[in-house]
């Protein structure tokens, strides 16, 4: 069933509230999105808005060429980085956007994430990376769409990351795994272990879980 508009509104909320529990995003940091369903629209949270506080009213609406349609006036200061992935990506109907410890942590140590687990590998498999760049800028959204064409996560250097899914409930637990497989990758490498991973021959299959 196609959610409404008011279901996306509550499903952003609640995934506000729990990025926040888990510890994957602190006070006004980060920001969440939703394509409205049969139009050009999608939703953002506003500027300043802390994730364990949303309400209804805090979210702008936006086309993906930036028009303001309604809601909250002052939409993200990343709105670029949802538009321009949506732009790209016509099967992509939410992203969540995060600042992640274990995730900036495993990127700044120069190692990749190892997906080492069946859910890691059914819900993501891989990520992009993006370098450093000026937060709300149009270098950036273009940079990390263009990485979101290939992978339903983008890490972004000194920042956070992005994961993506056809609903809000799909990108917020591949940006759940993601953290998870970071965290996981960076107790491998504390305990010295660089190549442990999940078996090659078995990655990219389709696997049920």
């Amino acid at each position: 069933m196609t959610p409404t508009r008011e279901d996306l509104l509550e499903q952003l909320v609640d995934t506000g509230r729990h990025v926040v529990e888990r510890g994957l995003v602190q006070a006004s940091g980060g920001n969440l999105s939703a394509r409205v369903p049969g139009t050009d629209a999608f939703l953002v949270t506003g500027t300043g808005t802390w994730l364990d506080r949303l309400r209804p009213e805090d979210f702008a609406e936006l086309s993906l060429a930036g028009e303001h349609r309604g809601g909250a006036e002052r939409p993200s200061v990343e709105w670029k980085l949802h538009a321009r992935t949506y732009a790209v990506r016509e099967d992509v109907g939410a992203i969540v956007h995060l600042h992640p410890q274990h995730v900036l942590l495993v990127d700044l140590l120069g190692a990749p994430i190892r997906f080492t687990t069946l859910d890691h590998q059914y819900y993501l498999g891989s990520n992009g990376r993006v370098p450093f760049l000026p937060s709300g800028t149009e270098e950036l959204a273009q940079a990390a769409a263009e990485a979101a064409r290939d992978h339903d996560a983008v890490v972004l250097a000194h920042h956070g990351c992005s994961t993506l899914g056809d609903t809000v409930p799909m990108a917020l637990r591949r940006a759940l795994n993601l953290e998870e497989a970071a965290a996981m990758t960076y107790r491998l490498l504390v305990a010295g272990d660089t190549s442990a991973d999940f078996p090659a021959e078995y990655r990219g299959r389709i696997i049920d879980v």
